[in-house]
């Protein structure tokens, strides 16, 4: 078991570390602007898009707790949460 915990702190540890990468990588794409572009083996496209977003604090305060609770889905799932030992 300790072999698994330490094995996924070191992949989240990886996974940030290509994520930040990711991002680097996105953003120098993005400077160009939109269009398509080729690399040896892949292509990207960089686009600009219109994205609309619902403000869910304004929707609550205009909406009736029981309309919310009405229309509120729940669902169950499992979670793992990874955390660092405290020194000794």
């Amino acid at each position: 078991m300790k072999m698994t915990v330490d094995e996924l702190a070191k992949v989240k540890a990886e996974i940030a570390d290509l994520q930040e990468r990711e991002k680097e990588l996105r953003n120098s794409l993005i400077e160009f602007g939109p269009g398509k572009y080729e690399g040896t083996e892949h292509h990207v496209t960089v686009s600009e898009v219109e994205r609309k977003t619902l403000n869910m604090k304004a929707v609550r305060r205009k909406l009736t707790r029981q309309f919310i609770t009405a229309n509120t889905n729940s669902t169950t799932s499992m979670t793992v949460k990874l955390f660092g030992r405290e020194a000794a």
